[in-house]
C-alpha cells in the first residue's frame, strides 16, 4: 500500500514512536491527521509536542507558507515521537525537498502521473488526493489503495464515500476539507474511511497565543473520536 510505514527501524539515537510499532500505515496511527499550517518555524516544535502528547503522532505540515520546510525539518529533528509528513505537495521538486527535510510521508491535494511517480520513487509513504471515481479507479490501476479524499465536504462528503464503497471496496481514504469534531465521527463510521484530516485542534488564537496546553487538550479530544462520537 502506498501509505505503509517504512519497515526499517530508525537509528538508535531516534527511537521509533510507540504508535508506529502497532501500525503499518499512516492511516492507522490515529483517527485524526492534523493538517498544520505553520507561519513561524519557531512554533513548530512546541506545537508538534502538544499534538503528540494529545495522542496525534502523525502530523501533516502543509507547504503553504515560507516557514513550512524549516518547520518540517525542526519537527523531524527534535520531536522523535512525531511521524511528520508534508502536505500540499504538488511538484516533483517539492517531493525531493521535503524528503530531504525529513518528511516521513507525503500528501497531495491531487495527482498526475509525473507527481505520482516522483512520490513513489521517493521511498516514503504517500497519499495522493482524489475527488472523483475516475481518479480512484486510475490509482487502483496503478497499485495505490490508500488516498486522500479532498475537498471532502465540497466533493460530496459521507454520502459520496458511502456510495463508492460498494463498487470500490479496495480503496481506503483519509477525507480532508471542511471536517470538524462534529462531522468527523460520521466519516469514521464509514468502512472505507481509516482516519480524517483536519485542523480544528489548532485554532488560530491558540497558536497565536502559543497556548500549547489548550492545543494538547483539543488533540486529546480528537484522538478519542470514533464512529458515533464515542471514545476509542
Amino acid at each position: 500500500m502506498s501509505s505503509s510505514l517504512p519497515s526499517a527501524p530508525p537509528p538508535p539515537s531516534a527511537p521509533a514512536p510507540a504508535a508506529t510499532a502497532a501500525a503499518s500505515s499512516v492511516l492507522d496511527l490515529a483517527p485524526v491527521l492534523p493538517v498544520v499550517v505553520v507561519e513561524d518555524a519557531a512554533d513548530a516544535v512546541p506545537l508538534a509536542r502538544a499534538l503528540v502528547a494529545g495522542g496525534l503522532p502523525a502530523i501533516e505540515v502543509t507547504l503553504r507558507t515560507p516557514a513550512a520546510l524549516d518547520a518540517l525539518r525542526a519537527i523531524a529533528a527534535e520531536v522523535p515521537d512525531a511521524v511528520v509528513g508534508a502536505g500540499t505537495v504538488i511538484t516533483p521538486g517539492q517531493v525531493h525537498e521535503v524528503v530531504a527535510a525529513g518528511a516521513r510521508f507525503l500528501v497531495s491535494p491531487g495527482w498526475t502521473d509525473v507527481l505520482l511517480e516522483s512520490m513513489r520513487a521517493s521511498g516514503v509513504p504517500f497519499l495522493p488526493g482524489v475527488s472523483t471515481v475516475s481518479e480512484v479507479v486510475a490509482l487502483l490501476e496503478r497499485g495505490v489503495r490508500e488516498m486522500k479524499f479532498f475537498p471532502a465536504r465540497a466533493a460530496g462528503g459521507t454520502t459520496y464515500l458511502k456510495a463508492i464503497a460498494g463498487p470500490l471496496p479496495q480503496a481506503r481514504f483519509c477525507p480532508t476539507g471542511g471536517i470538524g469534531p462534529d462531522s468527523a465521527p460520521d466519516y469514521l463510521a464509514l468502512e472505507n474511511v481509516a482516519c480524517v484530516g483536519g485542523s480544528w485542534m489548532l485554532p488560530a488564537d491558540a497558536v497565536a497565543a502559543r497556548d500549547w496546553a489548550r492545543i494538547e487538550r483539543l488533540a486529546r479530544a480528537a484522538a478519542g473520536l470514533s464512529a458515533g462520537g464515542t471514545s476509542r
